[in-house]
């Protein structure tokens, strides 16, 4: 007797046995008939269906607007999202995003910077070493204009049309992050095509990857429903003086 209840047997993780009747109440319960299993199947499709719905809506929206910076149209201004510092300065995938927006400040395609990033704590400050980046790369800090607020993408897109009056511009990002960029931006008002930054597929490339299926259905959210970012606050002439200080 006590082999065979040993036998029926089954632990629960944390040592103790259990009964052979509550460990298969344990185990899930496959449909044991053709109609079952053929719901089930129908469940899992409808499931995959919507999870990847938003990715498709951002594909749909984006795609032709993804440019390189060479092919890119000209716009007045060039929004650069922020993307980690490290030890106070643009990490390697934000300097590769700043070099770019200098590129096409210095080829004429835009005639003023925005950058927008996390200034949240007085230690870490994004648009601060954005600006020092770009104006050592030949950016004159005149044509530079600081969002302290841009938290998330959708935030950064809201501000920059909202505060900053932004009706059309040229977005630079890493290319897995450009169409969540246009979308965004184009759903919050602004006329914008995308320059997808060449990255070195390393592992932080494959974790933004990953990042954004999950990342797109926040972004469907707030396209549909709008949201005000965290900090909204009054209109910011920064934008509007550049553009007028410029004498190209």
């Amino acid at each position: 007797m006590r082999l065979g209840r040993r036998r029926n047997a089954e632990a629960d993780g944390r040592g103790r046995a259990l009964p052979g009747r509550a460990a298969a109440r344990l185990r899930p319960r496959l449909p044991r008939t053709p109609q079952g299993r053929r719901r089930a199947v129908q469940g899992v499709m409808v499931a995959c269906v919507l999870g990847l719905a938003p990715a498709t809506w951002m594909h749909s929206v984006a795609d032709a607007r993804v440019r390189t910076a060479a092919d890119a149209p000209a716009r007045q201004v060039a929004v650069v999202f922020g993307a980690g510092l490290w030890d106070g300065k643009p990490s390697p995938y934000l300097a590769n995003r700043l070099r770019t927006a200098a590129g096409l400040y210095r080829d004429k395609k835009v005639k003023v910077v925005l950058v927008t990033g996390d200034n949240s704590r007085e230690e870490y400050d994004e648009p601060d070493a954005m600006r020092t980046f770009l104006v050592r790369h030949g950016v004159p800090d005149s044509r530079i204009v600081s969002d302290f607020a841009g938290f998330d993408t959708w935030d950064s897109c809201v501000r920059a049309k909202k505060i900053f009056g932004v009706d059309r511009a040229l977005l630079v990002t890493q290319g897995f992050h450009v169409r969540r960029a246009i979308a965004l931006c184009r759903a919050a008002g602004i006329d914008a095509y995308g320059v997808g930054v060449d990255a070195k597929h390393d592992a932080t490339w494959y974790y933004g990857g990953t990042r954004e299926i999950a990342a797109a259905g926040k972004a469907a959210l707030d396209a549909l429903f709008k949201p005000d970012p965290h900090f909204l606050g009054p209109r910011e002439p920064g934008v509007e003086t550049a553009l007028a200080a410029d004498p190209r």
